[in-house]
């Protein structure tokens, strides 16, 4: 193989090309965020209800977890570095142009429609393809750094944007959203090479030659011929509920709604955005901690955990008193937790359906997780709505919480190791 470029580092460089991913990462998940920052402002600029700005929040949830398994397809067939670029200048230039929006319709295509596509590409999928292209060792460990970017992003970005919302309206926070997506594009084609190989290197931790699988190019085989021979295992459908109800307890209500509901308890916005940093910061740590543990013991387990404490934390939080200890506490112990299963998931996806098709596979089951979010979303701004409380909301998602941790001890492990790549047969 003719080697393309050459990089420093040797074998290490792949801790460059993980670098250049969670920055990616990091600005998606700010575009993602940007909607919790923007609900109060829009309703004042425009009058638009909590709903209507809600629903578009939805609807860019949605599209972001509909369009992963498409997006690590397109992986596989055009290359994740053409994905990428084409990925961070949809986002940038669809987030630009709300700058001139006037109409709720504007907002939906804007931050709903071409946003979800774009923020969809560069979501957990990619983290997954990475990880399984350029990691033989340490893969827990790096997908839960990496996976720890998007949450990372999503809350840690909130309080410079609650900031310029609150001293210059919602236009400023459009203009840097978009721009940080934009001065991304130079550094992905300029850092991120394909594969290893195009480098002349092998994954970092490989002692051998890596085989190279074929491109597909037909995207929606791949897409679509990797779900039907998937959905044909349990193990599929209890990963997708179960991520179903990690979005629906995490992004779609705490990360959409959580300044919201402290701003109906007299806590100003930009207060309420540093406990979702804070929450961001220990995010961090909980799921690359989490990566490590899943190297380690029974990801099942660990997702039992995990959903359980997360959903007893969110049926506590609406009778705390919303003072400064309680919320803090509160922000701690959930920003250990926030993504803190999608390390295991992944594991459990690799085990059953091996390392070629585990990307796309785990692109459905993120899939999941957004349809999820995209439901507690709409759903607690409506109920917000109408009972004037987020109460109701926040006890469902609690309990849905603790059915999770009880599907996660039915996924039943697979004797495959990672490393093989064949698809397992129902």
């Amino acid at each position: 193989m003719t080697i393309s470029r050459t990089r420093p580092f040797g074998q290490k460089y792949a801790f460059v090309v993980a670098g250049v991913i969670f920055l990616a990462l990091l600005a998606a998940a700010g575009v993602r965020a940007a909607p919790g920052v923007l609900i109060l402002p829009l309703g004042k600029a425009f009058g638009w209800s909590r709903d209507t700005i809600s629903l578009s929040a939805a609807l860019g949830i949605f599209l972001y977890g509909m369009v992963g398994p498409f997006a690590a397809a397109l992986m596989q067939a055009v290359g994740i570095r053409r994905t990428l670029i084409g990925a961070l200048a949809l986002m940038a230039a669809s987030i630009a142009s709300s700058a001139w929006m006037t109409q709720p319709w504007q907002l939906m295509l804007s931050w709903g429609v071409f946003s979800g596509i774009g923020s969809g590409c560069v979501a957990i999928v990619l983290g997954a393809t990475v990880v399984n292209r350029w990691f033989v060792a340490h893969r827990g460990l790096m997908m839960g750094l990496l996976t720890a970017s998007t949450a990372t992003g999503t809350l840690a970005f909130l309080p410079a944007l609650a900031a310029i919302a609150e001293h210059g309206g919602w236009r400023p926070v459009v203009w840097t959203v978009a721009t940080a997506c934009a001065v991304l594009i130079p550094l992905v084609w300029w850092l991120l090479p394909e594969r290893p190989a195009d480098i002349g290197l092998r994954p970092y931790g490989a002692t051998e030659d890596v085989a190279i699988d074929a491109p597909r190019r037909n995207l929606i085989a791949i897409a679509l011929g990797t779900l039907a021979t998937a959905s044909r295992q349990r193990t599929f459908w209890f990963l997708f509920a179960t991520f179903f109800i990690c979005g629906f307890t995490t992004n779609g209500l705490i990360g959409t709604h959580f300044i919201a509901m402290c701003g109906d308890h007299g806590i100003p916005e930009v207060r309420a955005a540093s406990l979702l940093a804070m929450m961001g910061a220990f995010d961090l740590v909980g799921t690359t901690l989490s990566g490590w543990l899943t190297d380690r013991y029974d990801p099942r387990k660990l997702l039992f955990v995990y959903y359980s404490l997360r959903g007893l934390s969110l049926i506590w939080l609406p009778y705390s008193d919303f003072s400064f200890a309680s919320l803090s506490l509160f922000g701690v112990f959930y920003g250990l937790d926030w993504i803190a299963t999608v390390p295991p998931t992944l594991r459990l996806a690799a085990e059953a359906f091996g390392d070629r098709d585990a990307p796309v596979v785990f692109g459905w089951v993120a899939a999941g997780h957004q349809i999820g979010a995209a439901s507690a979303a709409f759903m607690a701004g409506a109920l917000r709505t109408q009972g004037g409380s987020y109460l109701q909301p926040f006890v469902v998602a609690g309990a849905s919480g603790l059915i999770a941790g009880a599907l996660a001890l039915m996924i039943r492990r697979h004797t495959r190791t990672p490393s093989q790549p064949a698809l397992a047969t129902a």
